[in-house]
């Protein structure tokens, strides 16, 4: 009998052979492989192997359902459910099995998969791993380079749900004493690899079809390890590469993404787990959430009273757009947006307005009042911002805080450019002193119009011209925000420190292609 079966649900994986290939060139254990074909064959094709077991279905079944009918298969006391587009550590078998508990469910650090790159055939130019297409520095056709290796970083061991059930990465846990160590307990997983024993999945019935194809799966596989009585850990002695799908393009995902079925998973995990109707819980939903409390959007009473104010003109790029927004939705807190076309983000208000430095004071100001935050962060439509930004709390209520920690990179070029400043879009403050700050500038702008001796940012200066008489403090966060730099912002941009007449405003001046805790600049422009 086997000790190990990987199981490989797939529906038209172009990289399908490539994770087995890789697969079979670090198990060290009697580890076998059982891949399935969902409605459609992988192209490339898989290579013939003797521990390799390959299922076709002519029609789709679904996810869950393919991956289960692979369970059926297998004979070996553990099984692992992986995606078709994985690398692996060697031996990352045998380092899961030393270390595995029969009422366990276990996963192995998670690092990114830098897959592929596409390359120029005329200039050789490099573009990371996304949809194809012509070069963007000639016009010379472009060729895929497989490349297949684990980015040093970032490196995901915790993850969690939020208050609606929706993943989040949980970063933090690590400073936690029960995040330090080799073998640690985590309240959720991402869902792309886990392993248990045959005899539990099917007694906890970890895939179940009750769901429909797509989504909630770290969710169902963490209330029903935990809720059972049994221990969710990663192994943090071995580790996966993950290849997280480009939006669009060659590489989307195999099912239709439909996000009202998404939604509908999301609403069953609630009535199933949060409701207590899992007939097989030893525990109740509480009990999880008191055990890894605080967990932020459940404990964090001084996170309940945050919250994110958004602008925008409407008139950025939309991949730069939606993918802000993206990341924004991903924090967990609420969202006021002000916009000058109607715009499906938080709690819209739309502005009829011209764009221009009064239109961006108006909203700024509307969405403060519509607002119901003690503490808000101000949000701008063209910056990602990580989410140790919004764990600063400000110590004081009258006073303007400000990040520092913002690296600018252009959109054109990737170059990054780091060095202390003071921006809008890095404020964090009490919502009622915010309030009475724009009110004032508001009126002032209306009645005098805008000059620049009154200055952008509140509380930075003691200019006759200023709105009033705040002050402004700097705080720096774990790691940076980042300011995507373009042909439409608003305000300019200076790469060079000759360009600044007061060279005090360049300290901290650092000229990198790579911005800390998120990697290359072209590779997130990618």
């Amino acid at each position: 009998m086997r000790q190990l079966s990987i199981l490989i649900p797939s529906r038209n994986e172009m990289f399908l052979a490539k994770t087995i290939e890789n697969i079979l060139e670090n198990i060290e254990g009697d580890t076998e492989i059982i891949a399935g074909f969902d409605g459609q064959w992988a192209d490339p094709p898989v290579v013939d192997n003797p521990r390799v077991t390959l299922v076709y279905y002519p029609e789709s079944i679904g996810q869950r359902a393919m991956t289960n009918q692979l369970c059926r298969l297998s004979k070996a006391k553990y099984v692992m459910k992986v995606d078709a587009h994985c690398a692996f550590d060697k031996g990352f078998d045998v380092k899961m099995m030393a270390e595995m508990h029969d009422d366990w469910t276990m996963i192995p650090t998670m690092k990114n998969l830098h897959a592929f790159d596409w390359v120029c055939q005329k200039c050789g130019e490099r573009r990371y791993q996304g949809p194809s297409g012509v070069c963007e520095k000639c016009g010379g056709d472009t060729k895929m380079d497989v490349l297949w290796r684990a980015k040093p970083s970032p490196q995901s061991n915790f993850y969690r749900f939020d208050n609606s059930l929706h993943f989040q990465y949980w970063k933090a846990f690590e400073k936690r004493p029960e995040g330090q160590g080799d073998i640690c307990e985590t309240m959720s997983i991402q869902g792309s690899c886990f392993m248990l024993t045959r005899k539990k999945y099917w007694e906890l019935d970890i895939c179940s079809e009750e769901f429909s194809s797509w989504g909630q799966q770290g969710v169902e596989v963490a209330c029903k390890t935990w809720l059972s009585g049994g221990r969710l850990v990663v192994n943090r002695k071995t580790w996966y590469a993950h290849m997280f799908r480009t939006q669009g393009g060659d590489f989307g995902f195999p099912y239709p993404q439909s996000g009202s079925e998404v939604d509908k998973n999301r609403q069953y995990s609630r009535d199933l787990f949060q409701g207590d109707k899992w007939p097989k819980a030893k525990h109740t939903f509480q009990w999880l959430i008191d055990k890894f409390a605080p967990i932020p959007d459940w404990h964090d009473q001084e996170k309940s009273n945050k919250g994110i104010i958004f602008y925008t003109d409407n008139q950025l790029n939309l991949k730069i757009a939606h993918q802000v927004q993206k990341q924004l939705k991903s924090i967990g807190l609420p969202i006021v947006s002000a916009s000058l076309k109607p715009m499906d983000f938080g709690k819209n208000i739309h502005l009829p307005l011209e764009r221009g430095y009064l239109s961006m004071f108006k909203q700024i100001l509307a969405a403060l009042e519509s607002s119901t935050a003690e503490i808000v962060f101000f949000c701008e439509h063209d910056v990602l911002y990580h989410p140790s930004h919004f764990e600063f709390t400000p110590p004081k209520k009258d006073v303007f805080y400000y990040n520092e920690n913002v690296w600018k990179l252009n959109a054109e070029t990737g170059q990054a450019l780091h060095y202390d400043c003071k921006q809008v879009s890095g404020i964090c403050v009490y919502r009622e002193t915010a309030i009475k700050h724009y009110r004032k500038r508001v009126d002032m702008v209306e009645k005098n119009g805008f000059s620049m001796k009154m200055g952008f940012e509140p509380g930075t200066h003691n200019r006759p011209e200023r709105v009033d008489d705040l002050t402004s403090e700097v705080w720096k966060s774990e790691f940076p925000n980042i300011d995507i730099r373009h042909d439409n912002n608003l305000s300019p941009t200076r790469w060079k420190k000759e360009e600044f007449r007061n060279q005090k405003f360049t300290e901290g001046w650092i000229e990198s292609d790579e911005i800390p805790g998120w990697g290359k600049g072209k590779d997130i422009l990618s």
